[in-house]
């Protein structure tokens, strides 16, 4: 066994080296400042202290980003430059039923998450056993994608007719007379849905809770006053309850899109892209660790970050908006 990778050289370097190495770095930085006499310039000590994290934050993601966008304009093997070449391949045809199905997620994967968790928070608010249901909603978060998509490949499993079907959800199926087992997963379009479902599984407990959380913070005030003019449920959830939870659902919204965006795990594992359910980040994989196309994965990847950015940026925006007016 590598000595490395045993339980004590791990405890040894996570108790002792990591602490001993800090201690070090804090007593080499005070000993600078003090012998240079530059402890007497405010400005000096932080950046002191916070030049040991650029460098790592320079080194895990700044230099990374930069390769990857270097080598998207690069071959294969990143021997010489191709221009945009690979750009017009990831947009061009060969990517047109990937992009399709992306396309498909980024619009039910959101959709449908936020929907069924506006659903459960507004819903359980109102029930005694609250705890109890969010508990089972929340039950699936638990469960790794990985898992999850493991458990539920085998419930799509398909068997031809007249054998027995050893996935729960054909077994079910069949026993309505007339009814024939379902390729789920080999089915064209309903396959994607099959992977969309199991996506908002998983993803529905930590949407719920968030959304949850927001609509407890509602005003009982406003909620009350509008039931006394005699406002209905839903009238009040769309004048009052939405727009007080706003922050929270683009949170969910910007979160689902994200993942949709770059959902890789869940098809790799059920499907791994096959029968036309191929995704942006499964072909990127495909690309670099099967054809072994460092210029086509890189600039998926670009892409990807191209289209993720404005998202984030917007969420940030968002945020800046809100705490301004607190």
């Amino acid at each position: 066994m590598d000595p490395l990778t045993s339980v004590p050289a791990l405890i040894l370097i996570g108790a002792v080296a990591i602490p001993a190495a800090v201690y070090l770095m804090l007593g080499a930085g005070e000993s600078i400042l003090t012998r240079s006499g530059l402890q007497r310039h405010r400005g000096v000590r932080p950046w002191l202290w916070l030049l040991v994290p650029l460098l790592i934050i320079g080194v895990i993601l700044l230099y990374p980003l930069v390769a990857t966008v270097v080598y998207s304009f690069l071959d294969a093997k990143a021997q010489r430059g191709v221009g945009g070449q690979n750009f017009a391949w990831a947009l061009g045809s060969d990517m047109r039923s990937v992009i399709g199905n992306n396309l498909i997620w980024l619009i039910a994967f959101p959709v449908v998450t936020l929907v069924l968790a506006l659903v459960v928070a507004v819903l359980f608010d109102r029930v005694r056993y609250e705890r109890v249901a969010m508990t089972l909603v929340l039950l699936p978060t638990a469960i790794s994608f990985t898992a999850g998509s493991i458990i539920w490949r085998q419930i799509y499993t398909y068997s031809p007719p007249g054998q027995a079907q050893r996935g729960l959800l054909n077994a079910l199926w069949t026993l309505v007379p007339g009814n024939e087992p379902v390729a789920w997963l080999q089915t064209p379009f309903v396959n994607t849905l099959a992977l969309i479902f199991v996506a908002v599984w998983s993803s529905l407990g930590v949407a719920a809770l968030i959304l949850s959380a927001a609509v407890k913070n509602v005003p009982v005030e406003l909620v009350e006053a509008a039931r006394l003019d005699g406002a209905g449920e839903w009238r009040i959830f769309r004048s009052i309850t939405l727009p007080s939870i706003l922050p929270a659902v683009l949170v969910v919204v910007t979160t689902e899109v994200i993942f949709a965006l770059k959902i890789f795990d869940i098809v790799y594992v059920m499907t791994n892209g096959n029968f036309n359910t191929n995704t942006i980040a499964n072909r990127m994989y495909y690309e670099l660790f099967a054809a072994n196309n460092l210029g086509h994965a890189s600039a998926i990847a670009v892409i990807l970050l191209v289209v993720a950015l404005p998202v984030v940026l917007i969420n940030i925006r968002e945020f800046r908006a809100e705490e301004a007016t607190v």
